[in-house]
């Protein structure tokens, strides 16, 4: 997590835990085992794409938990989030 200092923060400022941070942070700067020189430019594509799939796993948790805390405020208050339909008078 280059450039945060402070990982706790991180983590609660993206509403995700902090240990799926460190996870990830492994992760992306594990150790990489030494490729043949014919699949050199195949290492920088493979941190590319990994970084690309953390990202995007990254926005999926945290919209998924936003929905979650949607359906949550919407069964805690009865409401569908819905509007009630409503018919004319005379028809």
């Amino acid at each position: 997590m280059q450039g945060f200092h402070n990982i706790s923060a991180l983590a609660k400022e993206l509403d995700v835990p902090r240990r799926l941070l460190y996870r990830w942070q492994m992760w992306l700067q594990g150790p990489v085992a030494p490729i043949a020189p014919r699949f050199a430019g195949l290492e920088d594509e493979n941190r590319q794409l990994k970084q690309l799939l953390a990202e995007r796993t990254l926005e999926v948790d945290f919209f998924k938990g936003a929905l979650q805390k949607i359906a949550a405020r919407r069964q805690g208050n009865g409401g569908t989030g819905e509007t009630a339909s409503t018919t004319k008078c005379g028809q």
